[in-house]
């Protein structure tokens, strides 16, 4: 008998990149090789696809279904494809979901559509949600935006209403602030003791996960998947001297990532890092993004050192 699916979201959970061709193709067996090299580290308990490292703004509808039968092809028959659904529209969502449960994905990710940064009736999130529950039947996990992004994230009665539904069964918490993670564990939990509530600040997952963390959803993970699965495994283990020293080998590496400025440019750093370690042929990503540049790679080259993903022979 399988374990619940709750349970099957503990631990740590890879966001996935696309890798492309350097005139903005999938390259087919680049994202084989890619999600077979992460699902496959010991650890690694599942994927995220088509989230926001796996650009999923920019990808066809026919793109996303063949990242996720991709993943459900050549990961481990127990590793969980949760596959993201974003879409501005609550009709494409619904067709989004249904054609993602058709791929293979065990479980949905509900992004917000972006407009709403600009504001929105809350009656629109329980609508787009309602949308993507009839069309498949599969669980659900919401998205807990980050907190910088307008009026995309979830208030407290939003989550509430949203976590009165069974089958929405988690969410993976991105609002990247402390509080805003533990007000919403908190909340979420008292109204469901079940629900999974994910960690998945890639800048601040030691204090989440000394607040209390079901697992995380990170594209860390998607370039140094065994560093985040050993720090996870000491978090959960209660090892704190040794997740504080694995802390210290990711956190220069989660700043070149996500926190230099500008914004919004992980998935660009990610593929520079994980084309630099040999690991995908090209980093391009699909405009309006452009490749990473030599600052961002310096930066990277410096972070992977101190996370010792890269030799010291070969930082520039």
């Amino acid at each position: 008998m399988s374990a619940p699916l709750t349970d099957r979201l503990r631990g740590i959970h890879a966001a996935t990149i696309v890798p492309m061709t350097e005139d903005f193709r999938i390259d087919e067996a680049a994202l084989a090789d890619h999600i077979a090299s992460v699902s496959h580290t010991p650890g690694i308990r599942g994927l995220l696809v088509n989230g926001h490292a796996g650009e999923n703004f920019v990808l066809d509808a026919a793109e996303k279904r063949r990242v996720i039968a991709t993943a459900r092809a050549v990961a481990p028959a127990e590793c969980l494809i949760c596959a993201g659904v974003n879409a501005e529209s609550s009709l494409d969502l619904a067709r989004e979901a249904a054609a993602a449960e058709a791929a293979g994905a065990d479980l949905l990710l509900v992004f917000p559509p972006n407009s709403w940064a600009l504001g929105h009736d809350a009656e629109c999130v329980a609508i787009h949600h309602r949308h993507a529950l009839a069309a498949t039947s599969l669980p659900l996990l919401l998205y807990g935006a980050p907190v910088g992004a307008g009026a995309m994230a979830y208030g407290a009665a939003t989550l509430e209403r949203l976590a009165a539904e069974p089958r929405i069964i988690g969410i993976k918490d991105g609002s990247w602030e402390v509080a805003a993670y533990e007000a919403n564990r908190r909340r979420l939990l008292a109204l469901r003791p079940d629900f999974a509530v994910l960690g998945s600040g890639d800048e601040h997952l030691l204090t989440s996960y000394i607040i209390g963390s079901h697992g995380s959803q990170v594209s860390l993970a998607a370039l140094a998947p065994a560093l985040l699965a050993a720090f996870y495994e000491a978090a959960s283990g209660g090892d704190w001297a040794r997740a504080r020293a694995l802390h210290e080998a990711i956190y220069p590496l989660s700043v070149a990532i996500y926190r230099d400025a500008p914004g919004g440019r992980a998935t660009a750093r990610i593929k520079a890092g994980l084309r630099r370690l040999g690991a995908i042929p090209c980093d391009a990503v699909r405009p309006p993004q452009p490749a990473a540049s030599a600052a961002e790679r310096q930066a990277l080259d410096q972070a992977m050192l101190a996370a010792g993903l890269l030799e010291e022979s070969l930082v520039r």
